[in-house]
């Protein structure tokens, strides 16, 4: 799977979908029901998610093992540093690589204290290039403390994020740096919502890759937003995200009228906007909370 995700990252296109795996059992009922769409069919690769907003999810490694088995597509999984130690850390990758997990998202994770358990704690020994430089260390054959491994690990495949927008652009070009030092297979933005963000955007990726001199690649985040609500969330509590007001306005004129209209209205700014980023730069990484029969209609 290992190549296979290498070789799809670099191709002209590549579209990835995000799971999220349920709470307790039911892994089954979520794979049929990505499997009833032809959703299925649009897809290279899913990137699982790590409890994001800190609620309780099962194993991000264990849904990216069976996701695997079950469509026979690469899955990546992510892993936060909200819940581990440098050795946690290390032993999760090891576990993985001996299940065929090969292809890992790098993420700092979000605060402990927003999720739903309670007087829980995170451990945040450090943010996500800290894993990015122990994958850089396993691929070189040793662990973190400069120890060979007693038999070699396959090579893992690093992926890392960013924000789509800074208030100062020099800020974000200086992350995406940080990221890009680790030369990471990919970097997945968070969801674009205008053709202009997405060219300042890749204009800045671009520029910032020649001087780190990486083979990273860009993928647009894509989040369909269909609902006032949801777009006021992502503009209010995200950060790094930026909704344009002139979306959000349209889908107030069209929650006055009703909820079916709001919806459509949605749906019909969601499929515009992905067919923009598509045909500017087709390579894109889709979320929408598992909801894979709206993210089937909007790809379309």
């Amino acid at each position: 799977m290992y190549l296979q995700l290498k070789n799809k990252i670099q191709d002209r296109k590549f579209i990835s979908l995000e799971i999220t795996p349920p709470h307790g059992g039911g892994h089954e009922a979520v794979f049929k029901k990505l499997d009833a769409t032809k959703l299925k069919t649009k897809i290279d690769a899913f990137i699982v998610t790590d409890s994001p907003l800190a609620r309780l999810k099962s194993d991000s490694v264990v849904t990216a093992f069976k996701l695997q088995e079950y469509f026979s597509k690469p899955a990546v999984a992510t892993i936060t540093m909200r819940d581990r130690n440098k050795i946690a850390l290390q032993s999760t990758l090891m576990g993985a690589n001996e299940l065929g997990v090969t292809a890992i998202l790098a993420l700092t994770g979000d605060p402990a204290a927003s999720g739903n358990q309670p007087n829980v704690k995170g451990v945040f020994e450090a943010n996500s290039t800290l894993l990015l430089e122990i994958v850089k260390c396993f691929n070189a054959g040793i662990d973190y403390a400069g120890k060979e491994f007693s038999m070699p690990l396959k090579s893992i495949l690093s992926l890392a994020v960013c924000n789509s927008r800074a208030n100062n652009p020099k800020t974000l070009q200086k992350k995406i740096m940080t990221k890009l030092r680790f030369n990471p297979s990919a970097l997945i933005t968070q969801p674009v919502y205008t053709l202009a963000s997405a060219k300042a955007l890749k204009e800045l990726f671009d520029e910032t890759k020649e001087q780190a001199k990486a083979d990273t690649e860009l993928i647009f985040g894509f989040f369909p937003v269909t609902r006032l609500k949801t777009a006021q969330f992502l503009n209010s509590h995200v950060s790094g995200i930026h909704v344009p007001q002139l979306l959000m306005q349209q889908l107030s004129n069209a929650k006055k009228i009703s909820e079916e209209e709001e919806l459509k209205v949605g749906v019909k700014l969601s499929k515009e906007i992905f067919n923009e980023l598509k045909n500017f730069h087709p390579k894109l990484h889709l979320m929408g909370a598992n909801n894979f029969t709206l993210l089937d209609e909007i790809t379309v």
